[in-house]
């Protein structure tokens, strides 16, 4: 009965989608309610701010948990590793509020569509509905299957036959009405977002909350200059992030706004056509296409022909909706390093409460009054966090953002730069991104009598010949004329141009009497075309190219004759299953790696003569049945040039020790051929081609390794020939480099068959062809859990998946890839990458830096005012002041503007924060400071001319009276809410002072590392000459013998040979601290030394494997095949390797997504 009840209490949204979540029911209960609203005005407003942060907090306090049916507000929480929760409102709708007449007849369907959740949402007799609204996508409550589910949308469950019968005439007006009610408008809705919420967004930020009580306790006690500062540092910092979040707003809502206002015709069922907006339209609908249109939703077509360009579409339920919906609600950014500060924020601020509570002890043993005991208790308690700190860990990203910028790389992410300093493989699409964006035609390899002929080369300025192979290039394409210019996919407008035939706009009486229709294509020869005994041809039916089909072809009608020709085009290796055995070349295969293994793109075409001579029968052929038995034709070559840069950057990647893979939709031989003359798989390395398969009815799936060898076509020549041969890897050899490369097919099958042998192929893993966005998306994804940070760069919509799954995706194109890419560069060429990688390590760097300093700087100033507090004393005001504003505050917004170092190191800088030497670091730097700090104030109670001035103030006066007889002590003079008459005013005070201020300066100029990763400190000349100023001025300070300048800033004189000692003691401390810093925590070698000695070795999965594959003598496998074990367990085990502890639980589910959040918001 129990689990009854959780069962009907919780459910799955989306199961098994990207945005999957759990969904909780709850009802609101009206007495907990009020007593929330009582709470919230006794706390107040403390209990309502932590629910805004916590809104499960919420729910749980006015709530009580109940069946999703009965639920009035429902829970929902991610199921991945962030564990997110959002609250949401169940909304009920009732069709009464339609001005039609709706059947109560529980009999009687709502909508025609049987498939449809309409049917099953909607309850009568009441015609009520019940929904939620989650970021952006409806989901309505299913009353059979006890279910939220998505609505906006077509069901899968509709077949062929039920589109044409259910929606083919059209819906009613009725139904309309009701779709248009339960599904809500056809539009990516994007609101402004007002300033006063993105404003109480950002102020109601956990640290800017804890700013605000610090700055109010502060200015309470006085001080007033550094509060003031810091007030408007953080309002110019709101002040900008609301702007920058405001005009992003404002251009991704101007982005989408147009596409939602399409003018549409739509055929309404009884009532013929009718024009409508096309966020009124609803699933069901019957488009008309007039021409050119902006085509504003996801559609099948059901008659007619049509071309579409990608371009965007609307409606949240599409897959550019998804896109948008990305930008609106992205996920938190899972990085080590903002997970590691939150600790370590975690870990100040604990030592503050420490610190909190040594005051009350200290202050209440001194019989203080309460009130001046808790606030000089709460003053020690902010002084560990440092107020400046979210500004100061942003200023590297802003720096690093603006160097970017003037490159003319763009980021709308910009707390991916960070993640950029750790990226160690780059995947690169090949079309446009490592070769030239054009295919430019290079030559026709025709075929007779099953015989390859002499190349017809296109350089040469010669027509191409009639025969079957212009016709099938004139025809086999999805070109349309579109207001006098040809338009369409750019690989066909190029084959097209070789033939030098034209598309003709409008057919003549001649041709209508053939009863050929305005939507057919009629292409005729242009003046430059070669003879022709056809005056023209006309395309009559087209099965459309698709990336998974690899293939597209037509059935045209040569004028003059009565009868009709098929003809297609596609990947040779696909096209040839389709071809009569005996029309294929016998050396088709060797012929075809000849050309792709130089790098030529290489299209194959067929053709066939249809024994049929009536128009009716065409429209009744089956892409099946005019696809088999077709006659080979020939090749088409064409050529895809490296671009300049693509060499010099895999190399410069190459000596980094970055791994550099390709993901490409083209020809395998093709992308290896890329890989070697670009260089990304290196001279002398083993390329190993695995080719997996399918199980069969009476046989597993297999995968079978295949060694390619190289041969140089004659001395002096660039062209690198494959040859798949029988030969294995030497034994000496075993250890060099060798890299795998496969087809999407073949990774398909392993993810699916061979999953625990997925990560052992990708730990060499180089070329993956043929690859589907998706598999493009699912292989990046793979590459992540294997711990790697993986960029993507490419430049076309189907590289729109990798790049959003990418930590760092890099577009290079401005349409709809840059929409899903963090970065975008207008500089189409991957220069962009080194650049990105060298500004996400110096801003990497930046942020350790500036961490480590705010936090010694913390615990500095922690340890001097905890010395002071122990005789009830305190650091003046200009003192603080000194170290807060004209130190911390402009180290803090100069320290990061050092730029990047201009070459890539061969390793990465650290990821963790909690790493032993950082975390070495602090402490040594604390204990240094510690040891000459407690020193520095016990020496000093030993010193002859020492005494407790607050005490003793008329004797101290006395012995002063030639130095400083008007310096008041009888109370704080700045208003520092001293607890004691003269309690600023000390000799502690003023021997601590100059070496806490010495050791805030010299511990900037220490975290202020250069080379390798970033210029040298000497190049940022602002910080340079900051810190030397401020160096100055405190010596200056501290050896000054002016009166107004020891009232101002509340010293008592001491004699030079202490002055001189405490200045020592700083310097020896940053001699000390330097060395320490720099010769042994900074010490790769030394690091490296010490893990191998205790043989200490990195956690990440694709080290792990390494380790494991380089102590395999049957690793790498070649010239073999490999068959899955069991087919019912899904993957393959090679009992001979691996243990049972090996196989990951739930087939490798390591790691998860990465997304979007600023860390603080995890506070």
């Amino acid at each position: 009965m129990e689990e009854e009840r959780e069962k009907d209490h919780q459910a799955l949204l989306n199961p098994g989608e990207e945005n999957e979540m759990e969904v909780f029911g709850y009802q609101t209960q009206k007495l907990r309610r009020v007593l929330f609203l009582v709470t919230s005005v006794l706390t107040c407003g403390v209990l309502p701010l932590l629910f805004y942060w916590k809104p499960h907090w919420r729910v749980w306090a006015y709530c009580i948990p109940c069946s999703l049916q009965e639920a009035d507000t429902v829970l929902l929480r991610t199921t991945d590793e962030f564990q997110r929760y959002m609250r949401k409102k169940v909304i009920c709708l009732y069709l009464s509020t339609l001005k039609i007449p709706i059947s109560k007849d529980t009999e009687e369907p709502l909508v025609a569509d049987c498939h449809s959740v309409i049917n099953k949402a909607v309850l009568k007799p009441e015609l009520k509905f019940r929904c939620i609204q989650v970021q952006k996508i409806r989901y309505v409550w299913n009353n059979l299957e006890k279910k939220f589910q998505k609505v906006g949308l077509l069901e899968d469950s509709n077949s062929c036959h039920d589109i044409h019968h259910t929606f083919g005439l059209g819906l009613t007006t009725e139904e309309q009405e009701i779709r248009r009610l339960v599904c809500g408008p056809n539009a990516i809705e994007v609101e402004i977002q007002p300033i006063w919420e993105l404003l109480i967004k950002q102020v109601l930020n956990p640290f800017y909350v804890f700013q605000a009580f610090t700055l109010t306790l502060w200015l309470s006690q006085g001080y007033i200059e550094y509060s003031v500062a810091i007030i408007i540092l953080s309002v110019l910092s709101i002040v900008l992030s609301v702007y920058d979040l405001r005009q992003q707003s404002v251009k991704l809502h101007n982005l989408v706004e147009d596409h939602n206002k399409v003018q549409v015709k739509i055929t309404v069922k009884g009532k013929g056509l009718q024009e409508l907006e096309s966020r009124l339209l609803v699933p069901g609908d019957v488009l008309i296409l007039p021409g050119k249109l902006s085509l504003p939703c996801d559609a099948v077509l059901i008659d007619g022909s049509c071309v579409v360009n990608e371009g965007m579409l609307t409606g949240y339920n599409t897959a550019k909706g998804d896109l948008v919906r990305s930008i609106l609600y992205p996920q938190p950014l899972n990085f080590k390093l903002y997970n590691d500060a939150f600790k370590f924020i975690v870990s100040l601020a604990f030592l503050g409460i420490m610190g909190f509570f040594y005051a009350l002890g200290v202050y209440m043993y001194h019989g203080a009054s309460l009130q001046d005991t808790m606030a000089m208790a709460l003053l020690l308690l902010t002084v560990a966090v440092p107020p400046v700190l979210p500004a100061a860990l942003t200023t590297g990203i802003v720096y690093a953002q603006r160097r970017l910028k003037k490159r003319r790389i763009f980021c709308i992410s910009p707390q991916r730069i960070n993640m950029c300093g750790q990226i160690n493989l780059v995947c690169f699409d090949k079309t446009g991104t490592l070769t030239e964006d054009g295919l430019d035609l290079w030559g026709t390899v025709p075929t007779v009598d099953n015989c390859f002929q002499e190349v017809h080369s296109f350089t040469s300025g010669k027509a191409l010949p009639w025969g079957p192979q212009c016709a099938a290039m004139a025809s086999c394409h999805s070109l349309i004329l579109l207001d006098g210019t040809i338009q369409g996919d750019p690989l066909d407008l190029k084959m097209f141009e070789g033939t030098a035939w034209q598309i003709i706009e409008d057919c003549n009486a001649d041709y209508r009497e053939l009863g050929i229709s305005d939507s057919n294509v009629i292409i005729k020869p242009g003046p430059k075309a070669s003879q022709s005994p056809v005056e023209a041809i006309i395309v009559l039916r087209q099965f459309p190219f698709s990336s998974s089909l690899q293939r597209m072809s037509v059935v045209a009608q040569l004028v003059g004759e009565d009868h009709f020709h098929v003809y297609m085009k596609g990947a040779p290796e696909m096209l040839a299953r389709f071809c009569r055995p005996e029309t294929v070349p016998k050396n088709f295969p060797k012929e075809l790696r000849n050309y792709t293994a130089q790098g030529f793109r290489v299209i194959a075409l067929a053709h066939k003569v249809l024994k049929m001579r009536k128009l009716s029968e065409v429209e009744s052929l089956t892409r099946e049945h005019v696809e088999s038995e077709l006659t080979f034709l020939g090749l088409l070559i064409m050529e895809n040039r490296l671009k300049k840069e693509t060499k010099p950057v895999l190399k410069e990647l190459s000596e980094a020790r970055i791994r550099t893979v390709m993901i490409t939709g083209d020809n395998l031989q093709t992308a290896i051929t890329v890989a070697k003359n670009s260089e990304m798989i290196p001279r002398g390395s083993q390329v190993i081609l695995v080719e997996a398969n399918e199980p069969e009815e009476f046989a597993p799936a297999s995968v079978t390794w295949q060694l390619v060898e190289n041969q140089e076509n004659g001395p002096g020549k660039n062209e690198t020939y494959i040859n798949i041969g029988n030969s294995s890897v030497p034994v000496e050899e075993k250890g060099s480099c060798y890299h795998f490369a496969m087809s999407g097919k073949s990774y398909q099958v392993i993810l699916q068959h061979f999953n625990s042998l997925l990560p052992k192929i990708l730990v060499n893993g180089t070329i993956f062809a043929r690859m589907s966005p998706g598999q493009k998306s699912s292989l990046v994804e793979e590459f992540q859990k294997l711990n790697y940070y993986v960029g993507m760069c490419g430049d076309g919509a189907n590289d729109c998946g990798a790049l959003k799954m990418a930590h760092a995706g890099i577009s290079l194109s401005e349409q709809e890839a840059s929409v899903a890419s963090p970065f975008t560069s207008k500089t189409t060429n991957i220069e962009c990458v080194p650049h990105l990688i060298k500004e996400g390590r110096a801003a990497l760097v930046s942020s350790f830096g500036v961490f480590k300093y705010l936090t010694m700087y913390g615990i500095i100033q922690f340890i001097g005012t905890s010395l002071l507090y122990w005789q009830l004393q305190l650091f003046g005001n200009y003192q603080y002041l000194m170290q807060d504003v004209a130190i911390t505050l402009m180290v803090c917004l100069t320290m990061s503007a050092t730029h990047a170092y201009p070459k890539l190191a061969p390793y990465r800088p650290s990821g963790q924060l909690l790493s032993p030497p950082l975390l070495l670091s602090v402490v040594l730097n604390t204990c240094f400071n510690c040891i000459v700090l407690v020193c520095a104030f016990l020496l000093l109670k030993q010193q002859p001319w020492y005494c407790e001035v607050y005490r003793y103030s008329k004797c101290f006066l006395d012995s002063q009276s030639n130095f400083s007889t008007n310096v008041s002590l009888s109370r704080n003079r700045t208003g520092n809410g001293a607890l004691v008459p003269g309690s600023v005013l000390s000799f502690e005070s003023t021997t601590l002072w100059p070496i806490t201020t010495i050791n805030c300066i010299t511990t900037a100029f220490i975290f202020s590392k250069g080379k390798p990763f970033r210029k040298p400190i000497y190049t940022n000349y602002i910080f340079s000459f900051l810190l030397a100023s401020a160096l100055g001025l405190t010596i200056f300070l501290q050896f000054s013998d002016f009166q107004d300048i020891y009232s101002g800033m509340e010293f008592v004189p001491t004699v030079t040979p202490w002055r001189v000692s405490v200045l020592v003691a700083a310097l020896t401390q940053f001699c000390v601290a330097f060395f320490v810093e720099d010769a042994i925590l900074q010490n790769r070698a030394l690091w490296l030394l010490i893990k191998k000695e205790f043989g200490i070795y990195s956690k990440s999965q694709y080290r792990i494997w390494q380790r494991k594959l380089a102590k395999d003598p049957t690793w790498p496998p070649t010239n073999r095949t490999d068959y899955s074990g069991d087919g019912r367990n899904g993957f393959y085990i090679n009992q001979g390797f691996e243990s049972s502890e090996q196989i990951p639980k739930e087939k490798l589910n390591l790691g998860g997504q990465t997304t979007e959040q600023h860390f603080w918001t995890r506070l």
